[in-house]
């Protein structure tokens, strides 16, 4: 059960119903249909209207003046909604089948966008990190948005999707989405992902699934916040229907703070709108625009002293005056759906992307002990103008083989990707200013280095997928995918005119099982292979263009389970994934780079969500694990040197959360979390570290009416110092938000 909604039922008469207009949660009841991409409009008009119900999304509102005056009021009763996990409710990411986590053969965790704002989580990257075995890894340097899973991390090995659809990665870099306000859910799918999305996938997926256009009446809900550091944002969301075939979703939200160091200003609008024309009962047409300007804070991180952190800089910010970072994300997709008969499901989606990203920044810190002064290194200034035009579709048929019950998927993804980048390199200029004042300066290049344009490519990529689940019994289903992924790739010097091609092509696939013991227990184990680019790929560097893709493979085995009526969820998973193909130095001589490197994991992850009593919840969630460098040797000083058995760096080998929510009094909600990530390396030889942190964020809520809501949170209570991820070979570590307060209104009308 959602915590609102156990707050809800504290405000409950004394006749234990609770009567309201309907929204999300309550037609979700009401109209016992599951949540799910695979959800078509020719289930009937009345079926697809209930279902975009169900993603509104949002608190009671106010009973409505005139539409909602003829309708019957929504009852809702005692009993127990599903709490956190949604085992039971289909998750598009990890099955285009239509398939409910307990019926899938990996580990999906979704997380409700309700759950995600009710406890202040307002960065995609705050809020996926709750989930099991995800950690942040956000640095300027890649958009802010870099996470680590199963041992893997960064952009090329976590991929982020936006409702299914990628901006391919390029040089490490995606920077949509960032903002929680218009999420409907996250839904995360941990381990080899290949087979689902292609190349880029090994550690799990992240796939962020906004609000869509809505029936019913109109509603609307407002948000003020104001809080410490001088934080402001204001947030609006709106949907419903226009007419029996036209309905909407639009949601605006602006934020803006001073930051937690000197010059840390930032600024950000993200705007999203969508809507809905349902043609006919059997096929609906959804035109979406998202729009992201982002101006995060101009922070680099803050230099070690003698490989330490000194508090006494924790508020220093030693980029240069005139800095600049900013990302503009824009999205246009023209989705469709048709579903002729029960047994046949058509999608297709159109997608035009766009993506401009500009740095100008001294990225490079150190402290030199011997005059108390901090050496600014590394100036340089980036621009990324990327383009994207692509179409993906899919067929899905449900019928029988070999008088079996069996359900199959067919499908294509085509895309073609612009991009140019350029830079200043080589990246000179140097600066010393003293480590507590010091006038920032001006960004300057050495003399003769402008930026201009370096270099530009072109990637054509195609694939072909196709996904099966035959019911050997009622309780025993097998499960099998493959993807064939074609990729071209132009790169040409805008400096000296060469130019080359490239192309890459790979067959991925997954085979598992799944035995539900009951309906709410199954067990299950799979095996999955994958592939992850050398570095990006549409960015894949003159260095790295006469090499493959690395490969990868994985074993895992799982149970899951819903129980107290689904009061309580709780998985448990075991696997191990392969690396192989990795670049490491040759042997026999250490200046040339042999792909013949391997990396591997193994780990056990565990997840509990259970309403304990009526109004008091826990989500509880931690993982452990065992990563290495199996077969990788560096470089150093003209000297192989072996780094064998050494963690990747940047990769936690364990990582908890805990939150509980408590309804402790009618209108009145508590909620506390604790976020626990284990030490990781910044350097492949392991000789520096990171250390571990423990951060513990607190809010408390007022239901003060039906149309407002007022809600308290403090931000790191405790005020600990910890690095989120590091810089400069490991010399400065980016160090996290220190303790904030915010409190916000809302408002629904």
């Amino acid at each position: 059960m959602s915590a609102r909604h156990r707050l809800a039922r504290r405000l409950l008469p004394a006749s234990g119903r609770l009567r309201f207009i309907p929204i999300r949660r309550t037609l979700a009841r009401h109209c016992a249909l599951a949540l799910s991409l695979g959800a078509f409009a020719g289930a009937g008009a009345d079926a697809a209207r209930a279902a975009d119900d169900t993603e509104a999304g949002r608190p009671p509102a106010r009973p409505a003046q005139k539409e909602a005056a003829a309708l019957p009021p929504v009852v809702v009763s005692g009993a127990a909604l599903p709490p956190g996990l949604s085992l039971s409710e289909p998750a598009s990411t990890g099955s285009r089948l239509g398939l409910t986590p307990l019926e899938t053969p990996a580990s999906i965790e979704v997380l409700s966008g309700e759950t995600i704002r009710e406890r202040g989580d307002q960065r995609v990257s705050d809020a996926v990190s709750r989930a099991t075995g995800i950690t942040a890894a956000g640095a300027p340097g890649n958009g802010g948005t870099a996470l680590a899973a199963r041992g893997f991390s960064g952009q090329g090995s976590v991929m982020q999707l936006y409702d299914g659809t990628r901006l391919y990665v390029a040089a490490g870099t995606v920077t949509f989405p960032f903002d929680t306000w218009s999420v409907d859910r996250i839904e995360v799918l941990r381990g080899a992902a290949s087979v689902m999305y292609g190349e880029g996938a090994i550690g799990g997926v992240v796939n962020v699934i906004p609000k869509k256009p809505l029936r019913g009446p109109i509603t609307n809900e407002l948000q003020l916040t104001g809080g410490t550091q001088r934080t402001a944002r204001a947030a609006f969301d709106s949907g419903g229907a226009v007419n029996e075939n036209l309905s909407y979703r639009f949601n605006v939200n602006y934020g803006r703070s001073a930051g937690w160091v000197e010059r840390g200003e930032s600024r950000d609008v993200d705007v999203s709108a969508a809507v809905r024309l349902d043609v006919s009962p059997a096929f609906n047409l959804t035109l979406s625009y998202d729009d992201g300007d982002q101006h995060p804070m101009r922070y680099l991180g803050t230099p070690l002293v003698n490989g330490s952190l000194d508090t006494s800089l924790r508020t220093k910010n030693y980029n240069v005056g005139d800095s600049t970072i900013t990302y503009r994300d824009r999205w246009t997709r023209l989705a469709a759906e048709w579903q002729p008969n029960e047994r046949v499901a058509v999608r297709n989606q159109f997608y035009y992307l766009t993506s401009q990203r500009h740095w100008r920044d001294s990225e490079s810190y150190t402290y030199l002990p011997a005059t108390g002064q901090v050496r600014r290194t590394d100036y340089l200034e980036i621009l990324h103008d990327q383009e994207q035009i692509g179409d993906r579709a899919d067929l899905k048929v449900d019928g029988q083989l070999f008088g079996l019950a069996n359900t199959v998927m067919a499908g294509f993804d085509v895309n073609r990707i612009n991009f140019t980048h350029s830079n200043n390199s080589p990246y000179g200029g140097a600066s010393t200013v003293g480590a507590y004042q010091f006038d920032p300066g001006q960004f300057f290049s050495p003399p003769g280095v402008v930026t201009s344009p370096r270099y530009r490519t072109h990637t054509t990529q195609a694939a072909l997928f196709g996904e099966d689940r035959l019911k050997l019994t009622r309780q025993w289903s097998v499960i099998g995918g493959v993807r064939f992924d074609h990729a071209q790739l132009e790169r040409g010097n805008l400096l000296t005119g060469d130019d080359w091609t490239r192309t890459f092509n790979n067959a991925t696939w997954r085979a598992g099982t799944v035995y539900e013991f009951t309906p709410s227990l199954s067990v299950y184990a799979q095996y999955a292979t994958a592939t992850d680019p050398l570095g990006a790929l549409i960015t894949t560097s003159d260095a790295q263009k006469d090499f493959r893709l690395a490969t990868g493979r994985q074993i895992e085995a799982g149970v899951k389970q819903a129980f107290w009526n689904r009061r309580g969820e709780w998985t448990f998973a075991a696997y191990q994934i392969v690396k192989k193909n990795l670049l490491t130095r040759d042997a026999s001589n250490p200046a040339l780079s042999v792909q013949v490197g391997e990396q591997s994991s193994r780990g056990l992850e565990a997840s509990l969500s259970i309403e304990l009593t009526r109004g008091l919840r826990v989500d509880a969630n931690g993982t452990v694990l065992r990563a290495r460098y199996d077969d990788f040797a560096e470089n150093v000083n003209g000297a192989l040197v072996s780094r064998n058995g050494n963690v990747p760096t940047g990769v936690p080998q364990q990582a908890a959360n805990l939150w509980l929510t408590w309804a402790f009094a009618p209108q009145w909600q508590a909620g506390g979390g604790l976020r626990y990530v284990g030490r990781r390396y910044t350097d492949n030889a392991n000789t520096a570290a990171m250390p571990s942190y423990t951060v513990v964020d607190a809010a408390l809520q007022w239901r003060v009416s039906r149309q407002t809501a007022l809600a308290l949170r403090v931000y790191n209570l405790f005020n600990r110092d910890y690095a989120e991820t590091s810089g400069n070979s490991g010399g400065q570590w980016l160090l996290g938000r220190p303790r904030a307060a915010e409190l916000s209104a809302n408002f629904y009308f």
